[in-house]
């Protein structure tokens, strides 16, 4: 799996303080929220410019609702604001391995092919829903227009394969099945 040294994988946002230690009240995008503190150091991206910071503790609080961390170095209440609205971000070398040996993330661009070697277009996006995650998958038509297919991610019955390092994902998944919502 190869990946951009610059890349950074955004997993929440620093949204205010919190007294006047300097420590800062955390928006996590992490599931369960408070996993973003598992990770250390962060890439903050303050006025444009990524820094890496330490993170010294972290909690939860408000029976998990909210985040609260104090970054190393960070003693001041005033210090703390100015990374109010900054994003947090780790490196892909901070992930732990999956027992399926990818994320999400890698399934971005990959290209989808059904049984019969049809190519039914690229991964755009992965829609979160109730019941199973869904890849929106599009192609454009030959007059221009943007096709879109979602296929629910349920492997062995519609992904029967997926191969991150060829960026390729076979399904079972019929033409004339396909929700075009173009």
């Amino acid at each position: 799996m190869s990946s951009s040294q610059d890349e950074h994988i955004i997993l929440g946002q620093i949204n205010g303080i919190y007294g006047v230690q300097g420590w800062v009240k955390v928006f996590s995008h992490t599931e369960p929220r408070d996993n973003i503190l598992n990770y250390s150091p962060w890439r903050v991206r303050v006025k444009g410019e990524w820094r890496t910071v330490s993170l010294q503790d972290g909690r939860s609080q408000s029976g998990g609702k909210s985040i609260i961390a104090k970054l190393e170095g960070i003693d001041d209440r005033d210090v703390a604001r100015e990374f109010m609205g900054c994003d947090i971000a780790i490196m892909p070398d901070q992930l732990p391995d999956t027992d399926d040996g990818y994320y999400w993330r890698h399934l971005i661009g990959c290209e989808v092919i059904n049984q019969q070697g049809d190519v039914l277009g690229q991964v755009s996006e992965i829609v979160e829903t109730g019941a199973h995650d869904v890849l929106r998958v599009t192609q454009t038509s030959p007059s221009g227009e943007t096709l879109s297919t979602l296929i629910p991610f349920v492997m062995d019955t519609f992904i029967l394969a997926v191969d991150v390092e060829a960026k390729q994902i076979q399904v079972d998944w019929q033409r004339d099945d396909e929700d075009a919502d173009a």
